[in-house]
């Protein structure tokens, strides 16, 4: 069994790209390549995989930076095999196989097919068959589904007469599998990321025993603290995001304490932050403020506090990829 880890949740920054190879990584997934290139600055040891088809206009890029591809698209790979030759590189290819989430992948009645049209391409070499399970629909991995990508490996090394080392399917969502030995043996490679940064279990949705989910904090400042009816006044038509209010009877002449936090759309969805204290609720956010009702204040946070959240993977993505943020390591 082999693994590597997808990297594009820290967004190509060198710091926490560096921490991770430290942990003693040797193989980083991503989806962009300029953050494979940032990996291969700090080591060129790492071997890089690219994670999604290659658009035609970064095939040049995509060879120079990333050692491997994961390919569903026969002329695609063809103008990967002419790159290949012009940069005198060999250029591994893990070949995606739909098995019902209906992202990227060859339906597999045509793999064989497909597997001929490539096989003898110059300076390539197929090492794996993969696929995506829960990044769409949400079709979740079973025994059943992964034991039949391992048996297009098998009819494949038949017919050509060939040897592919990897079937590729282990992702975060795949782990369960793993820990309740329901993994088909011939599932060899693994591609992980939310699992590793969230310590999380995808199928029961609670953190893995003797991992961690708060690896990522998130801390922003109070800008305002008032306090203010909770209803607005006045004619009410959508705002920015198309929202309209909607109005509580119930609450007309009540108040709360609102706290204003210098953070919004911009940098990340309201509903992927996880806050720490329980005892607020977020009520919105516009493209850069978020708006707490802190109800009585109990704690009596004042303007200039910090405000403290846990993230879900999709919030961390969006911090990361925030240029607006300050980001640093904590030991």
């Amino acid at each position: 069994m082999s693994w590597g880890v997808v990297s594009k949740l820290l967004c190509g920054n060198r710091t926490y790209l560096k921490e991770l190879i430290d942990l003693g990584v040797t193989e980083i997934h991503d989806s962009r390549i300029s953050n494979l290139a940032k990996v291969k600055e700090i080591s060129r040891e790492i071997q890089t995989v690219y994670v999604k088809p290659v658009s035609k206009r970064n095939v040049a890029k995509m060879v120079k930076y990333a050692d491997v591809s994961l390919n569903s698209e026969i002329n695609t790979i063809r103008w990967i095999s002419d790159e290949a030759v012009i940069q005198k590189k060999r250029h591994k290819i893990i070949i995606m196989v739909e098995t019902g989430d209906l992202r990227e992948g060859v339906m597999g009645d045509h793999l064989v097919d497909f597997y001929a049209e490539i096989f003898e391409l110059p300076n390539i070499e197929i090492i794996g068959l993969g696929t995506n399970l829960n990044c769409l629909n949400g079709v979740m991995p079973s025994t059943d589904k992964l034991i039949q990508l391992s048996l297009y490996k098998q009819i494949i090394e038949l017919k050509f007469n060939i040897k592919i080392p990897w079937v590729s399917a282990g992702t975060s969502v795949t782990i369960p599998l793993m820990l309740h030995q329901q993994l088909p043996k011939g599932i060899n490679h693994f591609r992980v990321g939310e699992t590793l940064y969230f310590g999380v279990d995808l199928v029961e949705e609670k953190v893995i025993q003797g991992m961690h989910g708060d690896v990522f904090e998130l801390y922003a400042e109070i800008i305002e603290m008032q306090e203010k009816p909770l209803l607005p006044s006045g004619t009410l038509a959508a705002n920015p995001q198309g929202e309209i209010a909607e109005i509580d009877d119930s609450l007309y002449g009540m108040s709360s304490f609102r706290a204003i936090l210098d953070i919004g759309l911009l940098d990340v969805d309201p509903k992927y932050l996880i806050p720490e204290d329980g005892e607020f609720e977020i009520l919105g956010a516009s493209s850069d403020m978020l708006i707490l009702n802190l109800k009585l204040n109990p704690k009596n946070y004042k303007v200039g506090d910090l405000i403290k959240f846990n993230l879900k993977y999709m919030g961390a993505l969006g911090i990361m990829n925030s240029s607006y943020v300050d980001k640093k390591i904590s030991d």
